[in-house]
């Protein structure tokens, strides 16, 4: 199912990368950007459906335009007026990337659009990536390929985040965990400034419910693990690892069952992932 590659020498480009069915591929800049913790759910989900839809290697030509029926974006949003407001969150968020040189570029995640007719739910949207983060996209040689119906599943814009960020770690050879300082992985996960300060808050109401999803509903497993600096959680280590057939059976039965009565289903698996 999902997987992350690293740097290639043979110079293989993101863009050029042709997903499974039942997948989409993501560009590992765009996984762990700076920037975009006011984004939510819907917003984040709408970003990957016109990612994917602009997906290739004319993503990367400056001044393309796309076009998407409305009706393929009811997976993100049920109401124009709410996809209005994703498409302007879009819009204003500016992002930090950064480059493997050390540098840091700041852009916007959608350019220019066009909505046929706001009040129909029929009709097409007309939009376009930005010139400078199609450029950026060009020479991208990391990505992660992600489950769609895993993408869809998620009720917790932190379980997607999540997800999205160990895809493109899972399958590196002899890797297993990675450190995060406490700041920056708030930021990974896409928790805004000012909310959930105490590590407490942060793992009731952010950390458990995304790892809950995650090791439920993909085909990995998810670790987080406290660190502290005298009595003061100041970073966590990310622990993962690829599920047996059987694990990879059973999350895939539950993704065909309704959402209703997910979580007491899976209720009680997050406490043997998550050290106190």
């Amino acid at each position: 199912m999902s997987e992350s590659t690293r740097p290639k020498t043979n110079n293989t480009r993101t863009l050029d990368v042709a997903p499974n069915l039942g997948e989409m591929v993501k560009p590992a800049e765009l996984i762990e950007v700076k920037g975009a913790s006011k984004l939510t759910l819907a917003d984040r989900r709408l970003f990957n459906v016109l990612l994917r839809h602009a997906f290739g290697p004319d993503l990367a030509s400056e001044n393309r335009r796309f076009e998407i029926a409305v009706a393929d974006l009811r997976e993100t949003h049920e109401s124009n007026d709410r996809l209005v407001q994703s498409i302007e969150a879009l819009m204003t968020t500016v992002v930090t990337i950064q480059r493997p040189d050390g540098s840091t570029d700041r852009v916007q995640l959608l350019g220019w659009n066009n909505l046929s007719d706001p009040k129909r739910k029929r009709g097409n949207l007309k939009y376009s990536i930005p010139p400078e983060l199609a450029l950026l996209l060009k020479d991208s040689t990391v990505f992660a390929k992600l489950e769609l119906e895993v993408l869809r599943a998620f009720t917790s814009k932190y379980a997607l985040a999540l997800y999205e960020a160990v895809a493109r770690r899972v399958r590196l050879k002899h890797v297993f965990t990675e450190r995060f300082a406490l700041d920056d992985f708030r930021e990974l996960l896409g928790v805004e400034p000012g909310k959930l300060e105490t590590f407490g808050n942060l793992n009731q109401y952010a950390i458990k419910p995304a790892l809950l999803e995650v090791n439920a509903l993909s085909d990995f497993t998810v670790t987080v693990v406290p660190e502290k600096t005298g009595r003061r959680v100041t970073g966590v280590l990310i622990g993962w690892g690829a599920k047996d057939i059987e694990g990879r059976k059973a999350a895939y039965a539950e993704l065909q069952r309704p959402r209703v009565g997910r979580k007491a289903r899976i209720t009680g698996t997050v406490e043997d992932t998550l050290l106190e």
